[in-house]
This record gives structure tokens, C-alpha cells and sequence, in this order.
């Protein structure tokens, strides 16, 4: 199992916070995973189709190369501007 987070807007377009997800066979990247996610269909497109959506692994930025094992944290968000 996998422990996933979604922020912000992320969050607000799911409908969850997050989710307990047993990780798929060949799931093993951020990249799958997104693609993974994407494949549900409805808002989770927004995992093919945001260029600029965010990812950590373990609470440490991660990008689409990055490993993702069981027992991990995945986080997805949106970038965050301040002002």
C-alpha cells in the first residue's frame, strides 16, 4: 500500500484529501503512477493533462523518473505562488 495526498486545488477537483491505493503491478515511477491515476478517467485526467502539477515522495520533490514503493507517501499539488 501507498499512502497518496492531494492539495490544494488538486483536492478541491477530487473531492478527497487522499487515499490508501495497493500499488498496481509496474507501478514503480511517479510517472506511472500519474498515468496510472490519469487512467480513471473524469477529474483524475488531470494527472495527464497538468503539466505543471507537483509531486513528493516521502515528503522530498520528486520527479516522474522518481521510485515509488509500498509503505511510501505520494503527494500531488498544484505549484503555489504567494504574494
Amino acid at each position: 500500500m501507498i499512502k497518496l495526498l492531494y492539495f490544494a486545488s488538486l483536492r478541491e477537483a477530487l473531492g478527497a484529501a487522499g487515499e490508501s491505493l495497493e500499488l498496481p503491478a509496474g507501478v514503480a515511477s511517479v510517472g506511472a503512477l500519474r498515468a496510472h491515476l490519469a487512467a480513471r478517467g473524469g477529474a483524475w485526467e488531470v494527472f495527464a493533462t497538468s503539466k505543471s502539477l507537483r509531486a513528493a515522495v516521502n515528503q522530498a520533490m520528486a520527479g516522474a523518473e522518481a521510485r515509488v514503493a509500498p509503505g511510501d507517501e505520494v503527494a500531488f499539488f498544484p505549484p503555489v505562488t504567494g504574494g
